[in-house]
């Protein structure tokens, strides 16, 4: 099952750079490392991510580095939270070093790192009011996993009144087709922003015009497992 079409929804996109922001959420080694959290086709998604900050960083873009660190001394264990047998934190343990971004996309003195202790880069306090301070109006997101933090993150940004342009090549997921489904599921509803991949991206972010999927109604896409490869690659 497959409605709707992903050609008659591209539209140019040029954004200002000083109202444009990255953020690359959760690109942290225990994606590539811990057996239980392994990311899909990471390697790919960490090298796209760093195009993209080659990009914003030669257009001086404002750059947001959001790392998950679930430590219980900040937020206790909440209701039915998984904890490991000595009731540690059961992902992103502080303790286990897995929590370090990868050094592909390490932050650069000057870039700001987001440190959470939740799914969205909005549950950290500051985060909103230093895009309002930069006046922000088009954050660029990328990272994991995809259906996960980058959902959150997504729905938080698009819910305070950000446009968001989601890169979809540039996040990752448990297996691609989790990721891709989550991709279809966030276009569904993205008012206001836009899908593209990494190489439109590059361009828009150094300051070029380029053809993005927007959304014109809500829930142009209802798919099924035999559709949901087709309708990400046209995105």
């Amino acid at each position: 099952m497959m409605t709707g079409s992903t050609s008659d929804m591209h539209q140019p996109l040029k954004v200002v750079a000083s109202r444009a922001a990255l953020l690359l959420v959760d690109l942290q080694e225990e994606h590539r490392r811990d057996q239980r959290f392994l990311a899909a086709d990471y390697e790919t998604a960490l090298g796209n991510a760093r195009k993209l900050l080659i990009a914003a960083r030669a257009s001086r873009i404002a750059i947001f580095h959001a790392r998950y660190v679930r430590d219980f001394e900040i937020v206790p264990p909440r209701p039915f939270e998984i904890v490991g047998p000595q009731g540690e934190p059961h992902f992103s343990d502080p303790a286990s070093g897995l929590t370090a971004i990868c050094p592909e996309v390490a932050p650069r003195t000057g870039e700001t790192i987001i440190t959470k202790n939740e799914a969205s880069a909005f549950a950290s306090t500051g985060f909103e009011a230093d895009l309002r301070s930069r006046n922000i109006e088009w954050l660029v997101i990328a990272g994991a996993w995809t259906e996960a933090c980058v959902a959150a993150t997504v729905r938080d940004a698009t819910a305070h009144g950000f446009r968001v342009l989601l890169v979809k090549d540039a996040c990752a997921s448990g297996t691609s087709h989790m990721h891709q489904t989550a991709i279809l599921n966030l276009a569904n509803r993205l008012a206001g922003g836009a899908v593209a991949d990494t190489a439109k991206t590059a361009a828009i972010l150094s300051g070029v015009e380029a053809p993005v999927w927007r959304l014109e109604h809500l829930v142009p896409f209802r798919f099924d497992a035999t559709t949901v490869s087709a309708l990400y690659e046209a995105l």
